[in-house]
């Protein structure tokens, strides 16, 4: 793992590294040493490891609950070189969805697709950031919906450094199988008039997770519409879970 910036503002340190391919960023409190409880965060399809909503969300588990948070970019994302076949299979999705094809079968079976290449990747980045001295061998956690749900439920499922997970915005199409094998509390977010998720899909997904302590949030609105206050829940949720 090679460190390739840093800076602070506010309480929070932010660092930019990269592991073999994969570039990332690590965000820990200002000024602070010694292990603490570390968050991975999986973002959103065609978004990155630095989108907005991923940095406000990190630096308020940070702030609120003195955690370590991390954020990668998956294939084809953020500073990735662009992947000629899922470039290729994206744009054939899109021309299936635009002749009138359902989406969530191709987003499911496309997010299985990657996700055999983002689980090991994600295990070799939790390895190497829980080596350092500012993080260390903690307790896990992870947040992750839409694309950060389908690459995160047969994340969890294998890594059993994971102790708490919020996930959501995902249906059960390609992450049944590896839901069924989650047992660490989940926090299940869904937006009920989801247009990409059809509802069935999302509560059956909450439904196959294997955990005997989770919860559903169902909040109204749109597949982007995931209301603001779900971060200070979720914040909530990993001070319980991870402290």
């Amino acid at each position: 793992m090679r460190f390739i910036s840093q800076a602070s503002s506010d309480g929070v340190t932010e660092q930019l590294f990269i592991l073999g391919e994969i570039p990332g960023v690590l965000w820990t409190p200002e000024n602070t040493a010694g292990a603490r409880p570390l968050i991975l965060m999986g973002h959103g399809g065609g978004r990155h490891k630095k989108d907005p909503d991923v940095v406000a969300r990190a630096r308020r588990f940070v702030t609120g609950g003195g955690f370590a948070v991390a954020a990668v970019d998956v294939p084809g994302h953020g500073d990735r070189p662009k992947d000629e076949r899922y470039d290729r299979i994206a744009t054939e999705n899109q021309a299936r969805v635009t002749a009138g094809e359902e989406p969530a079968p191709l987003i499911a079976a496309f997010q299985a697709l990657v996700a055999r290449q983002t689980v090991p990747e994600w295990r070799t980045v939790l390895r190497e950031l829980q080596r350092l001295e500012h993080v260390g061998a903690g307790p896990v956690g992870y947040w992750g919906v839409s694309l950060g749900c389908g690459l995160g439920v047969p994340f969890v499922a294998a890594e059993p450094r994971v102790r708490a997970a919020v996930l959501g915005l995902g249906g059960a199409l390609a992450s049944a199988e590896a839901a069924a094998r989650i047992t660490v509390p989940v926090r299940f977010l869904l937006q009920w008039d989801d247009e990409r998720v059809p509802r069935a899909q999302g509560l059956a997904l909450f439904d196959a997770l294997a955990s005997a302590g989770k919860t559903l949030h169902a909040n109204p609105g749109r597949h982007g519409e995931l209301p603001a206050f779900e971060a200070d829940s979720s914040l909530r949720f990993f001070q319980r879970h991870l402290c």
